[in-house]
Formats: structure tokens, C-alpha cells, sequence
């Protein structure tokens, strides 16, 4: 299995997804208190840099 260019982009956004709603969660449901909102906002910035590999995936 070959992997080219989207696939690795692919791959790279289903993981960052998937550590954008953990961080997300260990923010709201873990750590309530002052450390969820950067447990939040680090989620946050993982969310938006999968939509950045996401937007990349037929372009590169």
C-alpha cells in the first residue's frame, strides 16, 4: 500500500480530530477548574489546524 501525499494528510487529520475532542473532553469532564480552559483551548487549536490538513488535501 502505497501512501502518497492526501493520504498522509488523511491521516494526519483523523488523528488531529480525534486529539482535538479528547483535549477537549479531559478539559470539560477531567479538569474543571483553571487548567480546562487551556486543555480547551489547546483542543481548540488542534481542531483548527485539522481543517487546515483537511483544506490542503487535494492541493498539494
Amino acid at each position: 500500500m502505497g501512501m502518497n501525499k492526501n493520504t498522509v494528510l488523511g491521516w494526519a487529520t483523523l488523528i488531529m480530530i480525534i486529539m482535538g475532542v479528547t483535549l477537549i473532553a479531559l478539559g470539560v469532564y477531567r479538569y474543571a477548574d483553571v487548567a480546562g480552559w487551556g486543555f480547551g483551548s489547546v483542543g481548540v487549536g488542534f481542531l483548527a489546524n485539522a481543517w487546515v490538513f483537511s483544506s490542503l488535501k487535494g492541493r498539494v
